[in-house]
């Protein structure tokens, strides 16, 4: 009796916890669209400039590791494809492959993590550390709303700049698995560029462009509530950045299935 009753109080709090989680999770959404969208028609204004070197942030100097992931990605992809399809003397859709494979699944995908490692992170270490430091709670003393003054110009630029990174990261994997079917598996490069052209279509990219959309909207929310949700010192701060990125990959692979889900059957 005392094992069942400790078991249903567990679950129970997990429950709770959860739901509270859910409910401030719902707060800061409302909060942030009201600061993007409502709030300048308003006349509050929009921090713009912070807003653009966000971006430069997320965005500019993401494209170097991001570049070369998925360069090598696109070479993989090719190579490893070359060793099954050689055997029917199917080569020349490696081309199909890749360019499908990094539009709409890898390319995203890769962008996705990657940003999460370097700016998702980012993103709750610095808003964890005001916290412990009290900086929020100045700023509210001095009159400044922290989602308007932190969390919405970092929002905005994650929403642009996840997209644009991906369209990059496709053209870039694509052009590794072009680079590795010519010099190493032997394709004829008009062969592949034909092929390539004649695979794509404008569906691809929607896929890849929509996922990639909601991957930074889960980046940036996660990396906020994981910061605000802070407490104790340093200690504190590792943790929920740990757990920020944990809690965005997983979020991404749920987004990720269920878009394939939904496009695989439209």
């Amino acid at each position: 009796m005392n094992v069942m009753i400790a078991l249903a109080g567990r679950i129970g709090r997990s429950t709770l916890n959860a739901l509270a989680a859910c409910a401030r999770v719902s707060v800061l959404m409302v909060e942030t669209i009201f600061w993007l969208v409502v709030a300048p028609i308003r006349g509050k204004g929009l921090r713009t400039k912070s807003a653009v070197e966000s971006f430069v942030e997320f965005g500019v100097r993401s494209l170097p590791i991001v570049g070369m992931i998925c360069f090598l990605v696109g070479v993989i992809l090719a190579l490893q494809s070359s060793y099954t399809l050689e055997k029917w003397g199917a080569n020349r859709f490696i081309a199909t492959l890749v360019a499908v494979s990094a539009l709409r699944e890898m390319a995203p995908l890769m962008t996705a993590v990657l940003i999460t490692g370097r700016c998702g992170s980012a993103i709750t270490a610095e808003i964890a550390t005001m916290k412990v430091n009290e900086e929020i709670d100045a700023l509210e003393v001095m009159g400044l709303n922290p989602i308007k003054y932190l969390v919405a110009p970092k929002f905005l630029a994650m929403l642009v700049a996840v997209p644009c990174v991906t369209v990059i990261a496709m053209f870039i994997m694509v052009f590794g698995g072009y680079l590795a079917s010519i010099v190493v598996v032997g394709v004829q490069s008009s062969i592949y560029i034909e092929e390539t052209i004649r695979a794509l279509t404008e569906k691809d990219l929607v896929i890849g462009l929509t996922k990639s959309l909601f991957f930074g909207i889960a980046i940036c929310w996660v990396g906020v509530f994981r910061g605000f949700q802070v407490e104790g010192g340093a200690e504190g701060v590792g943790l929920q950045t740990t757990s920020s990125v944990v809690t965005s990959i997983f979020l991404i692979i749920i987004i990720d299935l269920v878009f394939t889900v939904l496009f695989y059957f439209l």
